[in-house]
This record gives C-alpha cells, sequence and structure tokens, in this order.
C-alpha cells in the first residue's frame, strides 16, 4: 500500500516502508512546447492531481503554495488507475509517480516534464504481529525492494 496503517486495540500491524519512488510531473508529447520549467511553468498551466487524500497531493500543495503559483486545477482524482487514464486523455499535465504510467512514458503517449525530488510515493507492506515471525514472510520482505526497483526500469 502507499498509505500507512495505524494499529488500534483490534489490529496489530506492523507497517514495513518498503521503497520511495520520485513524483513528477507528465503530460502529452508537444514539441511545440518549450522545456517545462517547475514551478514558473504551473502558472495558468491545467493540472490534475491526486486528491487531498493522497499525502502526494499535500506536499504539493505545500510545496507550491511557497511560490505564491496558484494552481489551475483541472481535475482531482481519487484513485491511481484513473488518474493513469485521464494524463492520457487530457491536455492537462498531471502529477504522478512515473510507474503509474511507465507503459505510456515508455510508448511516447506521455513525456516526463519535470521531477520534483520533494516529494516521493512511499509503498508499505502490512504485515499482522505474531509471536513468531513467519519465515516465508521474511523471506518475501527481503526481495521486495529488488522487485520493485526492477518495475522502475
Amino acid at each position: 500500500t502507499n498509505t500507512p496503517v495505524k494499529r488500534d486495540s483490534e489490529h496489530s500491524w506492523h507497517c514495513h516502508l518498503i521503497h520511495e519512488q520520485k513524483v513528477s510531473l507528465v503530460g502529452r508529447p508537444d514539441k511545440k512546447r518549450p522545456k517545462f520549467r517547475f514551478p514558473q511553468d504551473l502558472d495558468g498551466t491545467p493540472i490534475q492531481l491526486p486528491s487531498f487524500d493522497s499525502h502526494l497531493r499535500v506536499e504539493f500543495e505545500r510545496l507550491v503554495s511557497e511560490t505564491g503559483i496558484r494552481l489551475n486545477l483541472a481535475a482531482e482524482v481519487d484513485d491511481m488507475a484513473m488518474l493513469r487514464l485521464m494524463a492520457k486523455e487530457s491536455a492537462a499535465i498531471t502529477l504522478t509517480p512515473p510507474v503509474v504510467v511507465k507503459d505510456e512514458l515508455k510508448n511516447g503517449e506521455l513525456v516526463e516534464l519535470c521531477h520534483i525530488p520533494e516529494i516521493s510515493e512511499r509503498f508499505y507492506a502490512i504485515i499482522p504481529v505474531r509471536k513468531k515471525p513467519n519465515e516465508l514472510t521474511q523471506d518475501l520482505m527481503e526481495g521486495i525492494p529488488e522487485i520493485l526497483s526492477s518495475w522502475e526500469q
């Protein structure tokens, strides 16, 4: 998951951060568009963002608010799969981890306009607390970072 879960009296969970991934602004290719300058080129540009339920949105809004630039919000999306579809079908730029639109970037439907180093998507493994650790789960946890890294390539 990309959201850590809270422990409570009914559920005991270990929440392990297993990977972090860069976040970018992506959009349709446009040979006439000059090289994107962040954050200056956000001013007036339609943008699609995850909802405020996402830490990506909260961090992005905080980062942009420090610049004084006002966002032109074209869409607010709760689901990364829907954000992917919106990025493909809209002329607006989209804030997303590149892995969400990996195929579209690879085949040229979308291009990465800029990387935003101050923001990253975090991925967590959620495991129930046990008195005796499950060996299979431990083996799987050790291999997850390598698996996730291979997805980014």
